[in-house]
């Protein structure tokens, strides 16, 4: 079996030759090949020839475009810093939304826009569907409702707003959503089999209001990507065990699940045919583990999630995780 194959039959629920892996590489990739972060988050022939030397060198059944939260933000106006070596990051102390007024002014952006953030992404969906799409699943990535909320208009005055200004919430949300699904389309329409979406803001709330104001928004675009052809990988890293029978009625095809939940109460939670992945502990056991340990946390996730299980870790592999450590994600059997 190749990648692809081997995540068409996880997915669908037939015998694989051995577990698929899709774990998160990003600084780990750029810095595989000798480029500056900078340059992978930004160039889309650095991105896609990263990911391509991480698949073919260490099994991993898949390759991937996300590279930081800001794609989306940054075409939308918002100010971003962009470290020499490091992820692009929002600048919350100037949110592009500190009022929210501004919102009426927003418009979608067009995601083929030359030299934007966006048309780069979907540049790199391309390539690595010219280079690698025979053999591996092509995943592009959007950011979530929540995610994206937050990064418009600061997490702490986000917060606020689930209390102080429910109606704004919805219509931010909203319109991110009406973003988010202009890019996934162009991303589908490029090559790309899955699209992630990151929406690790959303395990900063409650359960109630999470149902309220974060999982129609969510609902909807998973909707959206479905109708536009293409399938969902959920990431929402943290402590989301409140959640996680939420997440499996959305009709996502993948649900990444981070070290802070218990694996085996998920499964519990959101039944035997949802597949999961992950969760193997990002920084104790990936990065600072032995060959040994990694083995034996990925038999243990193999346990407790049972045959709908895809290897991974709780989130990102981090930089500097030894090679013989991250090589063990494509040998669970």
């Amino acid at each position: 079996m190749n990648g692809r194959e081997r995540i068409e039959a996880t997915l669908a629920g037939r015998p694989v030759d051995r577990f698929a892996a899709m774990p998160v590489t990003m600084m780990w990739a750029a810095d595989l090949i000798g480029a500056n972060y900078h340059d992978y988050a930004t160039r889309a022939g650095i991105q896609a020839a990263a990911q391509c030397a991480a698949a073919r060198q260490f099994g991993f059944d898949h390759v991937s475009v996300v590279s930081d939260p800001c794609c989306e933000a940054a075409d939308l106006g918002a100010v971003i810093y962009y470290p020499p070596d490091g992820p692009p990051a929002i600048n919350e102390e100037h949110a592009l939304l500190a009022n929210p007024v501004g919102l009426r002014a927003l418009r979608v952006p067009d995601p083929h826009r030359p030299g934007s953030r966006m048309a780069n992404r979907v540049e790199a969906v391309r390539l690595l569907r010219r280079q690698a799409g025979d053999t591996h699943f092509v995943e592009g990535w959007v950011e979530g409702p929540c995610a994206e909320s937050a990064d418009l208009r600061g997490i702490n005055t986000l917060m606020l707003d689930y209390s102080d200004d429910p109606d704004f919430i919805h219509a931010l949300a909203g319109f991110t959503v009406d973003v988010a699904l202009k890019f996934a389309t162009a991303q589908l329409e490029a090559g790309a089999d899955i699209i992630g979406v990151g929406d690790a803001a959303a395990s900063l709330i409650s359960r109630e209001l999470y149902d309220q104001f974060v999982r129609p928004h969510e609902q909807r675009l998973v909707d959206g990507i479905h109708a536009a052809g293409g399938k969902v990988r959920l990431h929402i890293c943290g402590r989301t065990i409140h959640l996680v029978d939420a997440f499996a009625s959305l009709g996502c095809a993948i649900v990444d699940l981070d070290t802070l939940v218990d694996l085996r109460a998920a499964r519990a939670a959101m039944g035997t045919r949802q597949v999961l992945l992950g969760n193997v502990h990002t920084v104790n056991v990936v990065k600072n583990g032995t060959t040994d340990e990694v083995r034996r946390a990925l038999a243990n996730c193999r346990a407790d999630a049972g045959p709908a299980w895809i290897a991974g870790a709780g989130c990102e592999i981090p930089r500097h995780s030894p090679a013989a450590n991250v090589r063990c994600f494509a040998e669970v059997r």
